[in-house]
């Protein structure tokens, strides 16, 4: 199984000033069975942003593309449903509005909003057969509406359990936009459940952006006895900051002995693109 890792496109007034076209046909160029989208498509979640990024998803030739939502998908109210009218929509996991919830904002107030749903949080589970395997990716929405610190809601990650253990899969892989190890000035204020939410069930491969940082890790809890790869990928296309690291990862033959992952930079020079490939494994 061959993963194609994009993350933070930040379309919008951080997006950045290279070509598009050159960077979509880039992409194209590996044999990706999956691409996976980490969040932060846009940059303030407004609708011409969300339409510039689904625009250039749209462009990505490979027949699975997940993408879900980040912080700055999530700077207005009508960002969930922005974000899957443009970018991604799929049957979503929802909880009841009687359940008691810490997440702000999780649940609109439809006597002041005039908002389709009221459900603010984008989670769900996707399964697809790659070389006759069950793969079973599962998004847990770490994201807060009108907040840049990440929050998730446990009886977001209750609902996911049990309709993970109703299922059969080969393989589970986690994608939330939210670092679950590391941490940065806007945070995931509550990452130790999600991490418990890992362990409880296996989880062999964390996808993640948020931070513009890269950072491969191989984590091991010895008391449970269980081993994860944390894969965190930097801005696919953003301006933001200078030098800021543009990249992306191609996760080649995962979950096999032969695995190996190529990380890919992208530089702007006097107007020219230029890419260099490093074999990390």
């Amino acid at each position: 199984m061959n993963i194609l890792h994009i993350s933070d496109l930040h379309f919008g007034p951080r997006h950045w000033n290279g070509d598009d076209q050159v960077l979509l046909a880039k992409l194209n160029s590996y044999n990706a069975d999956i691409v996976i989208n980490t969040g932060d498509s846009t940059t303030d979640a407004l609708e011409d942003e969300y339409v510039a990024a689904g625009l250039f998803l749209a462009g990505l030739k490979c027949e699975n593309v997940i993408s879900i939502i980040g912080n700055h998908d999530k700077r207005n109210m009508r960002s969930h449903e922005l974000f899957r009218k443009y970018i991604y929509d799929t049957p979503i996991i929802h909880i009841s509005d009687t359940v008691q919830t810490s997440k702000k904002h999780l649940f609109l107030n439809r006597e002041i909003t005039n908002v389709r749903e009221n459900f603010t949080d984008v989670n769900f589970l996707k399964s697809f057969t790659i070389d006759e395997k069950s793969i079973l990716i599962i998004n847990i929405d770490s994201t807060e509406l009108y907040n840049d610190d990440g929050f998730v809601e446990k009886e977001v990650l209750k609902v996911a359990s049990e309709k993970i253990d109703q299922l059969e899969y080969d393989r589970l892989l986690l994608v939330t936009h939210y670092s679950i190890l590391s941490t940065d000035e806007c945070p995931l204020k509550n990452s130790s459940i999600l991490i418990d939410f890992v362990q409880r069930h296996k989880i062999e491969y964390v996808f993640c952006g948020h931070s513009h940082e890269l950072e491969l890790r191989r984590t091991t809890n010895l008391y449970n006895d269980h081993s994860f790869f944390h894969f965190m990928n930097g801005s696919l296309s953003s301006s933001n900051v200078v030098n800021d690291d543009n990249m992306f990862l191609y996760y080649e033959s995962l979950g096999s002995d032969d695995m190996h992952i190529y990380l890919v930079r992208i530089f702007l020079e006097g107007g020219n693109m230029r890419f260099a490939e490093e074999r990390i494994i």
